[in-house]
Parts: C-alpha cells; sequence; structure tokens
C-alpha cells in the first residue's frame, strides 16, 4: 500500500520551486490537493503507476534537499522559540520582565 507521508506536503512548501513542474503540479495535486493516483494520471496523462513513481521520486527529491539544507528543521526551531518567546511575554507584567524571559529564551538557545 502507498502511504501518504505529510512531511513531504510541509517540505514542499520550503523546496517546490526547486522541482519541475510537472513534480511540483503532481506533489501538489496529491497533497494539497488530495486527488487519488487515478485522478491525477487522468488529469496529466499518464498511468496509475507512472503517478505513483513520479511522486516517490519527487518526495526523494524533497528529502535530499532537506537534508542538504535543513531549511523545515530550521523553521519548525526558529517556530518553537517564537511561540516560548511569545509565552514569555504573556508571562512578563513589566519590561524588566521582559527582557528576563529574553534572557531565558536565549539561554535555552544555547543550551
Amino acid at each position: 500500500m502507498f502511504e501518504k507521508n505529510l512531511e513531504i506536503g510541509f517540505l514542499l512548501d520550503f523546496y517546490g520551486d526547486v522541482l519541475s513542474e510537472r513534480k511540483r503540479t503532481v506533489l501538489d495535486y496529491y497533497y494539497n490537493n488530495d486527488l487519488s493516483l487515478a485522478e491525477i494520471a487522468e488529469e496529466i496523462g499518464i498511468s496509475r503507476q507512472g503517478v505513483r513513481e513520479l511522486i516517490k521520486k519527487s518526495a526523494d527529491e524533497l528529502l535530499f534537499y532537506e537534508e542538504k539544507l535543513g531549511l523545515a528543521k530550521r523553521f519548525r526551531a526558529a517556530e518553537g522559540q517564537a511561540k516560548a518567546l511569545l509565552a514569555m511575554m504573556e508571562r512578563a507584567e513589566v519590561s524588566d520582565g521582559i527582557l528576563a524571559a529574553a534572557r531565558e529564551l536565549m539561554e535555552t538557545v544555547k543550551g
């Protein structure tokens, strides 16, 4: 059974522009528009097996880019840090508290 790896949909947002138009379109149909392999095959004029292979090759390419560049990983880390900072700032009652929260976050990032 061919199962969706939802991480690929996320990586498509980061690296989709480096894929060929055909690969990007097929992944968009599959992950963002939730089309079946048969629906995609009919839409682009290849076999269902051809669509499956194209999805697999495209997904491998996205995983390669993430392994080498790590943009999605860094984005998630920055997002986590921003959420932590926001939570600390919400708890802070005075400007000195904001400074202390910022220092605490910096220590978390370093450590």
